[in-house]
């Protein structure tokens, strides 16, 4: 397979943007009426995310080492949607036909019948791990809120039980969709590791223009119903390494990290870990009483919070990056980072100046598209 062309011709019709997702998606509709109904009202973000995948398969098509994982997880992640085999025939006649259209005369018969060798190989990937998926386990979970909380203006804490339980790795997270929004999935990861009961804690932040997490923040109350997608997710903790930890969350990236945290404590000898938890003001704190209580009955954890823009708080201030940067050396470390893309990307390069190896830096990049 020719990798390279297939790169040179996808950067080509990525240059149109939008328009390339929009002629997609058109296309398919027209052909296929049936699947409009798979789909949100809106589009916007649906769109973002077809180019998001377009672009990173073209990316890796020659490391299949990294490329077949991901392609394995999005035929698993797409069941939920209630997409089945059939489906992908669909989807390949209108993936071919907007190459074709924004290729222009580029577009040749050779060119044709690579794509088409490229995306019969992907389709056959998620198809196959998508009916292994389906021997194991549902397409999604039905959920019940129990328990919501506004924490802050634009935070809210909430917990929920499912018809069945759902197995995850602290770290990990999950697609949700709402009653109040249906067709519309974001990913939320688990606020603690597994519980012996089943209950599972999500800390949901607002979105400006994000139907998704306004719901969950404000709309939904106790007996609201949700659904949950598949676990997925590679932040995991090393408990193999012998070294101290270092958490670094910003916002509700602390729920990841809350999870490790109580990972560490069922550990027969835990490390030394330190938690950062930042926010821009005191209100965006959310759940400094839960991980003060958490400090208090744990000796090995010390948790650390910082504000931004709030001249009034007593404890830390300035961005996180600084505020670990402050508090070090860290380079003997293990480190943890969640949260905004911008905070994530300041905190490892800031860990890497400091002498933290890149290997022992483990992200998750939220970038706020939870909507």
């Amino acid at each position: 397979m020719d990798a390279q062309r297939l790169k040179d011709n996808f950067a080509r019709v990525a240059m149109h943007g939008d328009e390339v997702a929009l002629f997609f998606y058109s296309d398919l509709f027209l052909r296929n009426p049936e699947v409009r109904d798979l789909f949100p009202v809106s589009m916007s973000a649906q769109r973002d995310r077809l180019l998001g995948a377009l672009g990173r398969i073209v990316s890796d098509v020659d490391n299949l080492e990294s490329l077949v994982p991901y392609i394995q997880a999005l035929g698993r992640d797409h069941r939920k949607f209630g997409a089945i085999a059939d489906h992908y025939g669909a989807v390949g006649v209108s993936l071919i036909a907007t190459l074709a259209h924004f290729s222009g005369p580029d577009w040749t018969a050779d060119l044709a019948a690579l794509w088409q060798t490229a995306y019969s190989l992907v389709a056959q990937v998620m198809t196959d791990a998508a009916k292994k998926d389906g021997e194991r386990q549902p397409p999604w979970w039905d959920a019940t809120v129990i328990h919501h909380e506004l924490r802050s203006s634009d935070i809210a804490v909430f917990r929920v039980t499912t018809s069945h339980r759902l197995i995850y790795e602290p770290g990990q997270s999950v697609a949700i969709e709402s009653e109040e929004r249906p067709r519309i999935w974001r990913f939320f990861s688990m606020a603690g590791a597994p519980r012996a009961n089943g209950v599972l804690e999500f800390h949901v932040r607002m979105i400006a223009g994000g139907a998704l997490s306004s719901a969950l923040t404000r709309n939904i109350t106790v007996g609201s119903r949700l659904r949950l997608g598949p676990p997925v997710g590679q932040l995991k903790l090393d408990t193999t390494s012998g070294r101290d930890v270092l958490l670094i969350a910003g916002s509700t990236g602390l729920a990841p990290l809350k999870a490790l945290a109580e990972q560490i404590a069922e550990l027969e000898r835990p490390p030394s870990v330190h938690l950062f938890f930042g926010a821009r003001t005191r209100d965006g704190l959310y759940d400094l009483p839960d991980l003060e209580k958490m400090a208090a009955r744990l000796p090995w954890l010390t948790v650390i919070p910082a504000v931004s823009v709030d001249r009034a708080y007593s404890g830390e201030q300035g961005v996180l990056s600084d505020v670990v940067a402050r508090r070090g050396p860290w380079n003997g470390r293990d480190a943890y980072v969640c949260g905004s893309t911008p905070m994530v990307t300041a905190t490892v390069e800031r860990l890497g100046s400091l002498g933290v190896p890149r290997s022992q830096i483990h992200v998750e990049d939220f970038g706020w598209s939870q909507q």
